[in-house]
């Protein structure tokens, strides 16, 4: 996306959409089930990318968490040891309404470890614990493997298999979750009010009515704050996929896209004067790369692999859309980033199970990997309408 001086407009108001306004890759399903009715019926399994010293100065705690989020996990070993947050590392963030199992990492001497058990609760259980020399960090897992029930399937075997072949086949646009976003949408709303306040300032307006709402906007945690990033960087990202969608080229090769090489942070694009030829096609056609779309902030005069052409007209038209995010992402010197607009399951199973609905409806478990960013809530939106129990 080619680097311009955004329009210094600002305007604390916007309005947000959910993912159901968002392009479907198959059309929007018009199957529906039954989704987390039990945690049980959500299960994940982290995996990491990497062995174990076991010897250091971390302990890795490989938990299983009921109806518990990762910050809670995290912050009960805070109080459980004494040792601050921040020597306390965990690879992502996992669904709370779920029977989770993910690795945390403390920096705690081995003489001390047998405090962790204090940890264990009716919702927490420590399957296992390993040494480490190095405190886990973001991103360091290598994929999440998920079994997922899905009660009361309305619609044919047929149609949900249909979806299935269709997911397999051609992937799923790499979306991300609701959870970004915060409940109806208040992270968003949240970081526009602070960029909106934060960008105002910045051009010298100094009204009391300004200042005021400038100091109630800003988010006083560090956590917070690359929470807000993260949730502006996510919500430009998924509508530049859905155009793309919208246009038919999300998963096919357009004149300045960057690439990405499967399961890798490693992008690249075409050199000057060479052309698409078969031979990238196919391995488009295989997943062994994929079309990326901008996570944006600045560009780094550095990177090599920038978008250009149609494809960066495509990317600046829409972040435009949302000029204080982007000028407020600039403005705090955010990096831009790239981020593959699809991806593929791994090992995709299904089982339809026996069930003693009154109405005769299936229950559908599904068995499968996702690699490091992709959110299993965008598979099964391409398969189904979910009813979700308890939101």
């Amino acid at each position: 996306m080619p680097e311009n001086s955004p329009d210094q407009s600002v305007s604390s108001a916007a309005i947000f959409s959910g993912l159901e306004t968002l392009a479907f890759a198959n059309g929007k399903p018009g199957t529906a089930a039954t989704f987390k009715q039990e945690f049980a019926d959500f299960r994940v399994d982290e995996q990491l990318s990497f062995k174990f010293t076991e010897k250091g100065e971390h302990a890795y705690l490989w938990v299983e968490k009921i109806d518990r989020s990762t910050v809670d996990v995290a912050k009960k070993l805070s109080e459980i040891t004494g040792v601050h947050g921040s020597e306390i590392g965990y690879s992502g963030m996992k669904d709370r309404r779920a029977e989770t199992r993910q690795w945390f990492s403390i920096k705690l001497p081995a003489d001390r470890q047998a405090e962790l058990g204090a940890l264990e609760s009716d919702s927490l259980r420590i399957v296992e614990i390993h040494r480490n020399s190095r405190k886990l960090k973001i991103g360091s897992h290598r994929s999440n493997h998920f079994k997922v029930l899905l009660r009361n399937c309305d619609g044919s075997r047929d149609q949900f298999e249909q979806r299935l072949a269709q997911i397999e086949a051609g992937g799923v646009p790499n979306y991300f979750g609701s959870q970004r976003f915060g409940r109806n949408l208040s992270n968003l709303n949240q970081v526009q009010a602070w960029m909106s306040a934060e960008l105002a300032t910045g051009l010298g307006a100094d009204s009391s009515s300004t200042i005021d709402a400038f100091a109630a906007s800003i988010p006083k945690q560090r956590f917070k704050r690359s929470m807000l990033f993260s949730a502006a960087r996510s919500y430009l990202f998924n509508q530049l996929l859905s155009r793309r969608l919208e246009l038919g080229n999300w998963n096919g090769y357009m004149a300045g896209d960057v690439l990405n090489l499967d399961g890798t942070d490693r992008s690249f694009a075409l050199e000057t004067g060479v052309e698409w030829d078969s031979i990238l096609q196919q391995r488009l056609e295989e997943f062994d790369i994929h079309i990326t779309g901008p996570l944006p902030g600045e560009i780094d005069p550095k990177d090599k692999y920038v978008s250009y052409g149609e494809a960066a007209d495509i990317e600046e038209a829409v972040c435009k859309q949302f000029n204080t995010l982007l000028a407020g992402l600039r403005h705090f010197g955010l990096k831009t980033a790239r981020r593959p607009l699809r991806f593929r399951p791994i090992d995709l199973k299904w089982e339809w199970l026996q069930s003693e609905h009154a109405d005769g409806a299936s229950d559908l478990l599904l068995d499968f990997s996702l690699g490091k960013g992709a959110y299993a809530t965008s598979l099964l939106r391409e398969l189904c309408v979910t009813r979700e129990i308890g939101q």
